[in-house]
């Protein structure tokens, strides 16, 4: 029976789309990169491959520990007057985003996709955001795909990877920031406001919501 389960609850998962491991969905304000500002409903779906040591969410990371919720039920609690939806996780490329994306866009909604590109490309979204990480570089397709790279500065080296990154960027639309991380921010801002002055191909993207202490 609970191999049963693992085998049902694997190919809902994969196949369809309609039921995810979502953690929590909330209403905020996109505090980080280009919409920064931007009233916004969030679902974070559970479940990553990457496992960053600084992640500030690692009780996402376990899939298995967030409820299945059907989809369609988590999309009518979005507020009829709030256009702008982040699908963040966690790493939500690992699910079948389709069914998702397609019942947000029949509600009118403008998509938006928070990811480190290590899953498969599903879904369809007017914004993505691809944040990239050392140890386990995005595919290759979302270097196409992306609106936006946002690259997280922990230490000196990151700059040298944030450069690396952008290089497999094609398009010269796509805007390019620099995020200290959060712990690390007293000590990076600096360096970043430096690199910044110098590289101005480089914006500073700063995780507001955490000064404004909102979710």
């Amino acid at each position: 029976m609970q191999a049963y389960s693992i085998f049902m609850k694997q190919n809902i998962l994969d196949n369809e789309g309609r039921f995810l491991p979502v953690m929590e969905y909330f209403l905020s304000i996109q505090g980080e990169g280009y919409h920064t500002g931007t009233a916004s409903f969030f679902i974070r779906i559970g479940g990553c491959d990457v496992g960053c040591h600084w992640c500030d969410v690692k009780e996402s990371w376990n899939p298995d520990l967030h409820q299945l919720k059907a989809i369609d039920e988590v999309i009518q609690l979005i507020p009829n007057h709030i256009k702008t939806v982040v699908i963040t996780g966690g790493e939500p490329t690992l699910y079948n985003l389709d069914y998702l994306t397609a019942r947000l866009k029949a509600a009118g909604k403008i998509i938006h996709l928070e990811t480190s590109g290590t899953g498969d490309v599903s879904g369809h979204f007017d914004w993505i955001c691809l944040s990239p990480k050392k140890n386990e570089h995005p595919k290759p397709v979302f270097y196409d795909l992306a609106d936006e790279l946002k690259v997280i500065v922990f230490n000196k080296t990151d700059f040298t990877f944030a450069e690396q990154q952008a290089s497999k960027i094609s398009s010269e639309t796509v805007r390019l920031y620099l995020q200290p991380e959060w712990s690390q921010r007293n000590k990076m801002t600096p360096l970043i406001i430096n690199y910044v002055e110098s590289h101005p191909k480089w914006r500073i993207s700063l995780q507001t919501h955490k000064y404004l202490n909102i979710p």
